[in-house]
């Protein structure tokens, strides 16, 4: 049986590789600190494994976390020159394969699509294939896995470390912001566990009329996206927003139907996702790459976007969960 802890093992093992070649690379002027951050952070996903299994303590894991932090606020992390190909011989590359560029990026879903729908039902040995209830993230990981070789296969590279020292490179441009959404989704569970939810949910249910439902919509998915943007990711958001309003009030107040309400609710605060630099790694981390000269065009581009996908999730839930 194919386990998710595999794929965690695996991305361990690619991070700390990755921190290696950032300690041997003498063009990074801060590379003993990039190779800190990042092999910190693949010891963490390896020895995770043991913390879930409550075989080993956590408080290293938080100890790392606070020295990654320090790594990062205090600008001890760079960028180095990985061995990839020149500029003009990928530029060339790009021009002659054109759209089949696109090939490896939707390898990844069509193989999370088939583990998540069709590989869930298979058994080897009498046994599940995948380990029951991973199916999607492992479906990811396979996924990444066979996009890494349908690239190779399209770009007719031998070297199949071009493909780590580029993503050695892509790891570096992005930087700390790549830890965003996991660190502002533990976020999220601490407020939900200090009970920031609850207080909200009670100064709500005192302010919202009785059997308002629509304005009960209005102010989950407005709430949803707002404190997206406030916070910078809609999984930090939804355990606040749905303990005080979603779940009380729609659900169990008004009688919605959980599902609607809370994958509607969850795609509301994507909506804020589109306009708030806090999401770094969506919005300020993809201007830097691709140089432009506006750092919130991304922002502006997707707010008419955000706003209308917005309406559109009042009404759905409005209409399908009552």
């Amino acid at each position: 049986m194919i386990q998710a802890e595999w794929l965690y093992w695996l991305v361990g093992g690619l991070l700390l590789t990755m921190a290696a070649q950032m300690a041997t690379d003498r063009s990074n002027p801060r590379r003993f600190g990039s190779a800190a951050f990042w092999g910190l952070l693949g010891l963490s996903f390896v020895y995770g494994t043991w913390v879930v299994r409550k075989t080993a303590p956590a408080a290293p894991l938080g100890a790392a976390v606070l020295a990654m932090t320090c790594l990062a606020g205090f600008g001890l992390t760079g960028r180095g020159t990985p061995r990839t190909p020149a500029p003009e011989r990928r530029e060339a590359s790009a021009a002659r394969l054109g759209s089949r560029l696109f090939l490896p990026a939707l390898t990844i879903p069509l193989v999370a699509l088939v583990c998540g729908t069709l590989a869930k039902r298979w058994h080897l040995g009498g046994r599940a294939l995948l380990q029951p209830g991973s199916e999607s993230i492992i479906g990811l990981g396979l996924g990444a896995l066979a996009a890494v070789a349908v690239g190779l296969l399209v770009t007719r590279e031998r070297n199949p470390a071009i493909a780590v020292h580029a993503g050695r490179g892509l790891l570096e441009s992005m930087g700390w912001a790549l830890l965003l959404p996991q660190l502002l989704a533990v976020l999220g569970s601490i407020f939900q566990t200090a009970g920031v939810g609850t207080q909200v949910g009670r100064l709500v249910t005192h302010l919202l009329p009785d059997g308002h439902r629509y304005l009960a919509v209005v102010v989950y998915c407005v709430g949803m996206a707002l404190l997206t943007v406030v916070m910078g990711n809609a999984f930090a958001a939804f355990p606040v927003l749905t303990a005080a309003i979603g779940w009380p009030v729609l659900i169990v107040r008004l009688h919605g139907d959980p599902a609607v309400v809370l994958a509607v609710g969850m795609l509301a605060g994507f909506c804020g996702s589109l306009v708030t630099p806090m999401a770094a790694n969506f919005n300020l981390v993809p201007a830097t790459l691709l140089e432009l000269k506006d750092q919130y065009g991304p922002i502006k581009a997707q707010l008419p976007t955000a706003g209308a996908m917005l309406v559109c999730n009042i009404a759905i839930i409005s209409v399908f969960a009552f």
